[in-house]
């Protein structure tokens, strides 16, 4: 499948089959992760795999919707203040957020592209994330990320903006 096919075939997945990922398939997703480019490749992430049963447990008390119970691994994206670059000309700017962002879809492709399903959630209870695993300063859990086969493998129509809406010739 071409980047564009992929694109398309990528959607945020609420509904996930109780099947184990094989070792291999998610080495695969990891590896594309790591790879991701980040500003003056710094690299200011740390990603906390989640699979045992226990730990899968814990996760789900941070973010209360029965769809999210249901993955069988859970991905915690965290970044690192401390060590992202810094944009020091004109206005300041961290590159924290952004880099973090970067790799977080090279990880959701990279599983779209071997039959998983992701869905970000940002809208969780980062405290407790913190307590139950763990993550102190300067890592920030900023994205939790279910993983998993999806149910359905449709996304169905997606709803984008037209090209003239988003796209500006100077």
């Amino acid at each position: 499948m071409n980047f564009l096919e992929l694109t398309k075939a990528r959607y945020s997945v609420r509904s996930f089959e109780p099947r184990v990922i094989e070792p291999e398939t998610l080495h695969y997703v990891m590896e594309c992760t790591r790879l991701a480019p980040s500003a003056v490749n710094l690299q200011p992430w740390k990603f906390f795999v989640v699979s045992k049963p226990e730990d899968c447990a814990k996760i789900r008390q941070c973010y209360h919707r029965d769809w999210f119970n249901e993955a069988p691994m859970y991905i915690i994206a965290c970044t690192n203040h401390d060590e992202s670059w810094k944009r020091r000309r004109s206005e300041p700017k961290d590159h924290a957020d952004i880099d973090i962002s970067i790799a977080v879809e090279h990880l959701c492709l990279a599983a779209a592209e071997q039959g998983l399903g992701t869905c970000w959630v940002c809208n969780f209870d980062v405290t407790l994330c913190r307590e139950l695993f763990g993550i102190a300063d300067p890592l920030e859990p900023v994205v939790l990320i279910p993983i998993g086969y999806p149910k359905v493998n449709e996304p169905g129509e997606k709803n984008r903006k037209a090209m003239d809406e988003v796209f500006v010739n100077l």
